[in-house]
């Protein structure tokens, strides 16, 4: 889990889109969220959070594929401390496990 979050950043996520949207719900905590493909906006607050999400080719260890996302965060109007707690949920609820 990173220590700090910025405005926008970028990163890649070990899941399938269909897995994602599973657990969007959960990890906004229950936001209002506008589905769109291949995007999402979340209200946080008087701000937002805009999603936007693409598939990369999987990533192959041995006989193991792994699908991957490429997405894309950008806050709007959504205070920093605001924004690193909203950041530390959405990663520990989409964590997969490990250990």
């Amino acid at each position: 889990m990173q220590s700090w979050y910025a405005e926008r950043f970028e990163r890649e996520m070990g899941c399938t889109e269909d897995e994602l949207l599973r657990w969007l719900p959960g990890a906004v905590q229950g936001r209002p969220t506008r589905l769109q493909p291949g995007a999402a906006t979340v209200a946080i607050g008087a701000g937002r959070l805009h999603l936007r999400w693409h598939a990369l080719p999987a990533r192959h260890i041995a006989l193991l594929a792994m699908p991957r996302l490429a997405i894309d965060f950008a806050f709007e109007a959504v205070d920093e401390a605001e924004r690193q707690r909203f950041m530390r949920h959405f990663d520990l609820y989409t964590q997969r496990g490990g250990g």
